[in-house]
């Protein structure tokens, strides 16, 4: 009779549907669920066999074989600079990510699933999420940009009347938004990003050190000595190893702080040159809210060590970094979930 019990128990457990948020970002997949929290946090890469097209591997796992795979493995990352560049093997990528949420007990067509992603995703691939939802058996399917859902898990309360602004720097866009009465009012996007910055790293390191690097290395580099400051008092240094331009030979150097500084300054000044373009765009009132609550900077590029003050100094305004950066945008699809009944609107058919 207990064990009867217990069974039933553990059926109706398994039956309950969830909130679900998915954060698809270019550099990482991170997935929500009500009462469990984040439970995925992974690169947004994908790995197929090339003959029969079948998944390898996800996630880090796939990550790991970036610059080391060969000719009978396609490693993808289906998104790039912001924009989905394979909608087939993203799709599969959040398919995948479903299936590890039913591997908790949970029921995926009793749920509700927020997708947030980039601003520059068009209305077709929309349409195919959606599409991918219904075909999975999701109760409810709704998409969100990421700078909506990234402002609010940065604590800012875009549904007052008052103007919030966000700076989301990931890996493959820097988005900007002035939110007000819980929608976008000013935003504006580039592709000049994390992504944008490791490239600068591995051009900068071939012709000044001829040293050819991957960019798992320059990623590195930048994560370890990526700094704005002017003043560095303490200069830090790291390693970098690659391929000899000149020899081909394996090849081992010391990289400083400063150097990098010099590869990000360029980059950030094109940041800084869009930020003046929103706030020249941002109605007269939202302006005034902004001045007094500062701008707000999410994603992986509010981690580079002096952000804040390297654009307080060309902008002129408060800038605060959120208290969980590299979380923001899945954070935020909490609260959007939990009151979903007032924020969204249901696509119709």
């Amino acid at each position: 009779m207990a064990l009867s019990i217990r069974k039933q128990e553990k059926e109706e457990k398994r039956s309950v549907g969830k909130n679900i948020g998915i954060d698809l970002g270019t550099a990482n997949i991170l997935v929500y669920v009500e009462g469990e929290g984040i439970i995925t946090n992974e690169p947004s890469v994908i790995a197929f066999d090339y003959e029969t097209n079948e998944v390898i591997a996800s996630g880090s796992m796939a990550a790991n074989m970036i610059g080391k795979g060969h000719h009978g493995i396609k490693i993808i990352s289906p998104l790039n600079q912001g924009v989905i560049s394979d909608i087939e093997a993203t799709k599969k990528l959040i398919e995948i990510s479903l299936h590890k949420i039913e591997n908790i007990n949970i029921d995926i067509k009793e749920s509700t699933l927020l997708l947030c992603c980039p601003s520059e995703v068009t209305q077709l691939e929309r349409d195919s999420f959606m599409a991918l939802g219904n075909k999975l058996g999701v109760k409810e399917v709704f998409i969100e940009q990421e700078v909506k859902a990234g402002a609010i898990g940065s604590g800012l309360d875009i549904f007052s009347s008052n103007g919030s602004m966000l700076i989301d720097i990931g890996g493959g866009s820097t988005d900007i938004g002035v939110l007000s009465l819980g929608d976008i009012v000013v935003s504006e996007s580039n592709r000049i990003a994390g992504n944008y910055f490791d490239n600068e790293i591995m051009n900068y390191l071939q012709y000044k050190h001829g040293l050819l690097i991957g960019k798992k290395t320059a990623e590195r580099i930048k994560m370890e000595i990526g700094s704005l400051r002017k003043e560095i008092k303490d200069p830090r240094e790291t390693w970098a190893s690659g391929r000899d331009v000149v020899t081909g030979l394996p090849k081992k150097i010391t990289i400083t702080e400063s150097e990098i500084r010099d590869v990000l300054v360029k980059p950030f000044e094109s940041i800084s040159t869009m930020v003046l373009k929103v706030l020249q765009n941002t109605p007269p009132e939202l302006s005034s809210d902004i001045i007094v609550n500062g701008i707000y900077i999410s994603g992986g590029g509010a981690l580079i060590d002096g952000i804040d003050e390297f654009l307080h100094e060309r902008i002129g305004m408060d800038f605060h970094i959120s208290k969980r950066p590299l979380t923001a945008v899945v954070d935020g699809t909490k609260l959007l979930l939990k009151n979903r009944g007032s924020y969204f609107v249901k696509p119709t058919d």
